[in-house]
């Protein structure tokens, strides 16, 4: 896209300075998880506060994290024995500005979802803007999830992007080394998948390496190995995942498990 005469010719010129990938969250009002658990609670992107349409979740994270606080300074000020519970942020939320937000805009992203296919969505969604305004009687679902959601590559032709020049756009490795990602090599993997072979054996037949495509940072490969069945074998690099989530949301087989890394390896974003 960047090679497009429109981008390039801003583009031109200028110094790379910074690389990231991140999965949004586009849920909305609809996918909202329970918020509270004990000892804890959800806030901001992790529990899908993202305004969708304006691409905005700055400002619903900040206030999130604010009705947390409430509530967790409320509960260390009882008398309670009990193990905290923040329930009071959950109540908090419901009566925020950040549910009234997200219920106006609910409809938006599941319409392109519907029989109305992608031009009825946009259209939908300049009626739901100017004219609605979230107060239709209605609430659109999602249908499915992204994963169940993928479809087989035997659908769909490879797509033949050109090599990188080097000035506008850059190969993987060093896009990767921009985000001044740095994981431990002897660090426990936080990328876990239970059985290598039989991911593998699930997902390449039918979606032909997916995680290839769809993983910013070059994390999952499909080497080929002559002892393996399919000739190919799974791989994971953990040490260049930039933490952008994609995979824990997308992989159809859904078995690749995201655990938390060690504190500070993750991407800097300081665009020095």
């Amino acid at each position: 896209m960047k090679h497009h005469p429109l981008y390039a010719s801003v583009l031109k010129g200028g110094t790379c300075l910074s690389y990231g990938a991140r999965a949004l969250n586009e849920g909305g009002y609809q996918s909202i998880p329970k918020v509270v658990f004990p000892g804890g609670a959800l806030i901001g992107c992790t529990a899908g506060f993202l305004n969708v349409p304006k691409i905005k979740g700055t400002h619903t994270a900040m206030r999130s994290g604010i009705l947390a606080a409430d509530a967790a300074f409320q509960a260390l000020e009882s008398d309670s024995r009990e193990p905290i519970q923040l329930y009071d942020y959950e109540e908090k939320l419901k009566t925020s500005s950040i549910y009234k937000e997200l219920y106006q805009v609910r409809n938006m992203r599941p319409s392109f979802h519907t029989k109305l296919g992608i031009y009825g969505g946009i259209l939908y969604s300049g009626l739901e803007a100017y004219v609605l305004r979230g107060y239709g009687p209605w609430t659109f679902h999602h249908k499915t999830t992204d994963a169940a959601a993928t479809e087989p590559a035997s659908k769909y032709r490879p797509i033949e992007y050109p090599k990188p020049d080097g000035e506008i756009s850059f190969d993987l490795l060093t896009s990767v080394s921009r985000t001044g990602t740095n994981h431990e090599e002897d660090q426990p993997p936080h990328l876990k998948v239970h059985d290598w072979d039989a991911h593998a054996e699930a997902a390449y037949p039918l979606y032909q390496g997916i995680e290839n495509r769809f993983c910013p940072a070059g994390v999952y490969e499909y080497v080929d190995d002559e002892t393996k069945e399919l000739g190919k074998r799974f791989q994971i690099n953990a040490q260049n995942c930039i933490h952008c989530k994609t995979c824990d949301i997308k992989v159809p087989t859904q078995d690749i498990t995201w655990t938390v890394p060690e504190g500070g390896g993750g991407p800097k974003y300081s665009l020095t």
